[in-house]
């Protein structure tokens, strides 16, 4: 019997019952922007805020809600369990089909290789991202739980660290943010495209992260290249070293970086093996790039090509043909192949529900204020319950006065209902207190039960004035968090996977030869610079000064000397001899400030050349402290021209000096008091901004005024102003030291 086919109602209404029906037939005319306002704004809204952007916890409301799914599961300290009721359980969060939320689930897993610390332990086939045809297996037969970096995560998030939020059938709460101890935004790659914007984060080292965030904690105008080198990426590889794109990157969040692959050469097999490559290409697309180059013969020097990738990682092997050089043939392949790649930046990301592009700098300082409200909350919470748990004992005190009077008085009460009034009344408690004593169980209402409770009562008045104290105190705040980023950097840190290379830079050095030769170095106290070959000086006359300047430094050393000019900013600028055109002493050279591009107000202290950066550098300062600094820490492997924090900041230097063995020196203070200072009984460090160690014992208003080298014999009895422990005051000048002194100045 065939079925009967069902007919459209509104298809076989008569015209006149059609014309009954408001609005039916008629063509309405509508303004395109009331049509973008009204139907497609809350769709992009919708994308961007609810679905393509990562907030500053560093996840997509889908992440999260995986996430905060595997917590609830007991999956952060338990086994694994099955995928396929991981992606069951996030469906009460994620209104999603589970096809969705497997995807996301395979992206933030160990297996899949594209976090640089991933949050999901996973076991079985979760395909690889740098490959796009090993595909992840079914959620049915692959397994997983929390990673243990989650505890970073979830911890205190039951303390009200941050709000919740029904999920979308309102039969559940979750988290709108997770309360993460550490940058997470930063730490792993994230990217997405909304409607109109989108958003690629790259991913930073943990550890250089973590210190990174501590020193901006720590003072808010910290160069962060200090810490946070570049970008690091699961996949290694290496990076094409470029301040000013990392400049770029680093102040506005965008920016182009450049990445390329590692290779190694078989020698044995005269082949190629590459074993990491950019984070922006896979393998497969690598692969077909030199086979389409190799069939238009491009690339002549090539046999074959194939993916060798196994367990033990990824691996692409070239053969190449006999006597190929390996080397050159690879720089063809980085500029004909994606195996070089650019990373192209957009620090996109969600603040208080509004889409903002930061640079590093602004996202860790949106982090710091975010993590401070998580602190300041969790904080609150502990107190209000040890307030609660102190105000139960103190009436639980009062009841110990008189256990007999509490019993009696619930013996002899006839009604349930008037047990908790006839104990306020009875003992002078509020409701509260009354209602906690009068569920006291039987066996409990003794003497050394209720003494023991009471026990915790000053231990908790102590919490609680030390946690009122955290609240009131920003310093302290702050100092919570730099000690919890320093655990997870201790705990979960791990070394550098990206190589960074100069290459490029250094090349282009080379290209310039600096030639080599004799020359006399002269600076003046105002900051006044000569570079005069030896026949120049020989043939010169007197060297020509501004009036009231002097000469503090000359020095015999060549061309390719580096020179370093210490200011009283605590700051070093670096140079070259060779910057410098060859001077004449009748005229008064090249003013530094001006040539350097020293700060407004900066005046420079002292020069210092070196040609290896071996030895090491001491500070005198006026409070009697020294510090002793390898030299080391001053050679940069990029040709930066500026460093800050070049010495400590904690007091006036008086001198400064580079010296490549231990000598003496002789210290002279206000108080009129001589100390003779051997620089072996002074330990060296490698922090260059040291506070150092204290040498000369200064009495109230006195300080250290002046430094200089000791002379053998210039004293009559050196022992007198020698001393076996540091720090020591010193001695005043003897008689004989005293007329010695003054016949030298005659």
């Amino acid at each position: 019997m065939a079925r009967k086919k069902k007919e459209n109602p509104e298809v076989n209404k008569p015209e006149e019952v059609k014309a009954n029906i408001i609005g039916a037939g008629e063509v309405v005319c509508q303004p395109i922007t009331d049509t973008l306002e009204t139907n497609f704004m809350p769709y992009a809204m919708s994308v961007i805020v609810s679905r393509a952007i990562p907030e500053i916890d560093g996840f997509k409301p889908s992440h999260r809600k995986l996430l905060y799914t595997m917590y609830k599961m007991g999956l952060i300290n338990g086994g694994r369990i099955k995928s396929a009721n991981i992606v069951g359980r996030t469906m009460q969060l994620n209104p999603h089909g589970d096809a969705a939320i497997y995807e996301t689930m395979v992206r933030l897993s160990k297996g899949n290789e594209t976090l640089l610390h991933p949050y999901v332990d996973s076991k079985g086939n979760f395909g690889k991202s740098y490959s796009k045809n090993m595909v992840y297996a079914a959620a049915r037969y692959t397994e997983a739980k929390l990673e243990g970096i989650c505890n970073e995560l979830f911890n205190d998030i039951d303390k009200d660290t941050v709000d919740f939020v029904d999920n979308y059938d309102s039969t559940m709460k979750e988290p709108t943010l997770l309360p993460v101890s550490f940058p997470s935004v930063l730490v792993n790659t994230n990217s997405g495209i909304a409607v109109g914007m989108a958003s690629n984060i790259c991913s930073f080292n943990l550890r250089e992260l973590c210190e990174t965030t501590i020193g901006l904690i720590k003072n808010p105008d910290y160069d962060i290249f200090e810490t946070l080198k570049a970008p690091d990426f699961i996949g290694g590889a290496q990076l094409l070293y470029d301040r000013a794109a990392l400049e770029e990157v680093y102040k506005t969040g965008r920016g182009s970086l450049k990445l390329r692959a590692k290779y190694f050469y078989d020698k044995s097999n005269n082949c190629i093996d590459i074993v990491e490559i950019p984070a922006t290409t896979p393998c497969e697309a690598i692969i077909e790039t030199i086979i389409e180059k190799l069939k238009a013969g491009s690339l002549k020097e090539i046999t074959d090509i194939r993916d060798e990738t196994d367990k033990s990682g990824l691996k692409i092997t070239i053969d190449l043909k006999r006597g190929v050089d390996a080397e050159k043939l690879m720089k063809r392949l980085y500029k004909m192949t994606p195996l070089e790649d650019s990373f192209s930046a957009n620090f996109n990301i969600l603040v208080a529900g509004v889409p903002r592009v930061m640079g590093v700098k602004e996202i860790l300082t949106e982090w710091i204020a975010f993590r401070t409200e998580c602190v300041n909350r969790r904080v609150y919470f502990d107190l209000s319950k040890a307030k609660d748990k102190l105000h139960l004992l103190l009436g639980l005190k009062k009841i110990l006065l008189d256990i007999d009077k509490a019993i009696k008085i619930i013996r002899n009460t006839e009604e349930e209902a008037e047990v908790v009034p006839n104990l306020m009344i009875g003992f002078g408690i509020d409701q509260i207190q009354a209602e906690y004593v009068a569920e006291i169980k039987l066996r409990h209402l003794n003497k050394q039960y209720i003494l023991k409770r009471l026990e915790d009562v000053d231990q908790l008045k102590a919490d609680i004035e030390d946690m009122e104290d955290i609240l009131a105190n920003k310093s302290r705040v702050k100092k919570i968090i730099v000690n919890e980023l320093a655990k997870v950097a201790e705990k979960y840190g791990k070394d550098r996977r990206t190589e960074i290379v100069y290459d490029e830079i250094e090349d282009i050095e080379e290209v310039e030869e600096v030639p080599d030769y004799p020359v006399h170095l002269f600076f003046t106290r105002d900051g006044y610079f000569k570079k005069i070959t030896p026949l120049s000086l020989r043939m010169g006359g007197d060297q020509k000064l501004k009036e009231g300047d002097i000469l503090i430094s000359t020095v015999e050393t060549t061309n390719r000397a580096e020179l370093l000019f210490f200011t009283d900013k605590c700051q070093v600028y670096k140079s070259k001899a060779s910057d410098f055109d060859d001077s004449k002493a009748s005229v008064l050279g090249d003013f530094i400030p001006s040539k350097l591009g020293f700060e407004p107000d900066e005046k420079p202290m002292c020069m210092i050349v070196t040609n290896d950066y071996t030895g090491f550098m001491m500070f005198f300062f006026e409070n009697g402290k020294a510090a002793k600094v390898n030299m080391q820490g001053y050679d940069t492997k990029t040709n930066r021209k500026k460093l800050i924090k070049a010495y400590s900041d904690k007091a006036p230097l008086v001198a400064a000096f580079y010296l490549k063995e231990d000598c003496e020196f002789v210290l002279t203070s206000t108080a009129g008091r001589v100390l003779l200072v051997n620089t072996g009984a002074i330990s060296i460090k490698t922090t260059k901004d040291t506070a150092g160690v204290n040498v000369m014992t200064l009495k109230k208003y006195h300080k250290v005024q002046a430094v200089r080298f000791y002379n053998e014999g210039e004293f009559s009895k050196p022992y007198r102003y020698r001393t076996k422990t540091l720090p020591a005051a010193g001695a005043t000048l003897s008689a004989d030291d005293t007329a010695e002194q003054l016949s030298l100045l005659d």
